[in-house]
């Protein structure tokens, strides 16, 4: 072990120290230009590793993978935070997105095709000229941590997925059962389902604030009868278009929303800073092609835009550890093969 990764040992939090064997993590080295990350460490190589969250006493990180380990679609996966450990925790069927822990770590939530058989269901034929997202027919699954007692807890014949939750275990998603892709609440058992959003277009990818009091959310929302046309005859078709995306925050039952972001491009995957009064998220807005996402730190009223990433590959998914020193993300640098996605972690520097 090298002086560099014994030092880091004695910055990450006690549960790396305490892993038996090496961190699997590789070092990079720092870039002048984020001078908000230090210690810069890769998880993950090679394959499509995204929406990597972290377990609720910060040992450990769930996220969802493809293109490795002979899995041919997304399947979700628990790892060490020092990247040891890495072990499938959903069913291994269909195709599966957006694992989250509960609080306390005994049990996880995840949305999956599995309902549909054993292969991945087929990706809706896309539209020429058009960069479209497929919407398949996810429900939502509760598990034991470690994979077992499988439980629905979310079923329509459309999309339901999205899923996360908050500090009192309750659960916020998306879903298009009333004809449109909303936000909804439930409890963790799938009782208490309710609609937070009405607004026509694309409201989706939630969390809660640190306190439970808030949603940060992503939304598009067309201003037109023409883009609302093409909005809902994407969504019939069983895709939808993330061109056009903007930051949102609500209270938790739907009340006082209020805009945050309101920029070009796509400005995606927000998270709230554990001070609750900021906002992480990704976007492209800088890059006339669209092709290269940053993260940025905004004020919950939308002052105060900082840039925190500054690379030309993409770098999406951030997460805060809930003691807001360390974060996460998934990004295109150092990747072998183009477009491989990896999870990163990094001390947050203020």
């Amino acid at each position: 072990m090298n002086v560099h990764r014994a030092l880091l040992l004695l910055v990450l939090p006690l549960s790396v120290a305490a892993c038996a064997s090496d961190p699997a993590w590789v070092e990079r080295p720092d870039n002048p230009g984020e001078p908000h990350l230090t210690n810069i460490r890769q998880l993950t190589f090679g394959g499509d590793n995204a929406e990597a969250y972290w377990s609720w006493d910060q040992k450990q990180i769930i996220y969802q993978m493809t293109g490795r380990k002979n899995v041919p679609a997304d399947q979700i996966f628990v790892m060490d935070i020092d990247g040891n450990g890495e072990h499938l925790v959903s069913t291994g069927k269909g195709r599966t997105t957006c694992g989250y822990f509960l609080p306390g770590d005994q049990e996880i939530v995840y949305a999956s095709t599995h309902h549909m058989g054993d292969e991945a269901p087929p990706v809706p034929a896309a539209t020429p000229g058009k960069y479209t997202w497929p919407l398949f027919d996810y429900d939502i699954y509760r598990a034991n941590a470690d994979g077992s007692n499988v439980r629905l807890i979310a079923r329509t014949s459309v999309y339901d997925a999205e899923p996360t939750v908050g500090p009192d275990g309750t659960i916020v998603f998306t879903s298009a059962r009333g004809g449109d892709l909303e936000i909804y609440t439930m409890d963790a058992d799938g009782n208490n389902v309710r609609r937070l959003t009405h607004t026509p277009g694309y409201d989706g990818g939630p969390f809660f604030s640190p306190d439970g009091s808030k949603i940060v959310y992503r939304a598009s929302h067309p201003d037109n009868a023409k883009d609302l046309k093409e909005y809902q005859d994407l969504l019939d078709a069983g895709r939808i278009q993330p061109t056009k995306m903007d930051v949102w925050v609500m209270d938790r039952d739907g009340s006082n929303q209020r805009q945050v972001t309101s920029m070009p491009g796509a400005n995606w995957a927000p998270y709230f800073h554990p001070d609750g009064g900021r906002i992480i998220f990704a976007s492209n807005f800088a890059d006339p092609s669209g092709r290269n996402f940053d993260l940025y730190l905004i004020n919950i009223d939308g002052t105060g835009l900082t840039q925190i990433t500054n690379t030309p590959e993409f770098d999406a998914f951030p997460m805060f550890s809930w003691d807001g020193k360390h974060i996460i993300w998934c990004s295109n640098r150092h990747a072998d093969k183009p477009r491989d996605t990896n999870i990163f972690i990094a001390d947050w520097v203020e």
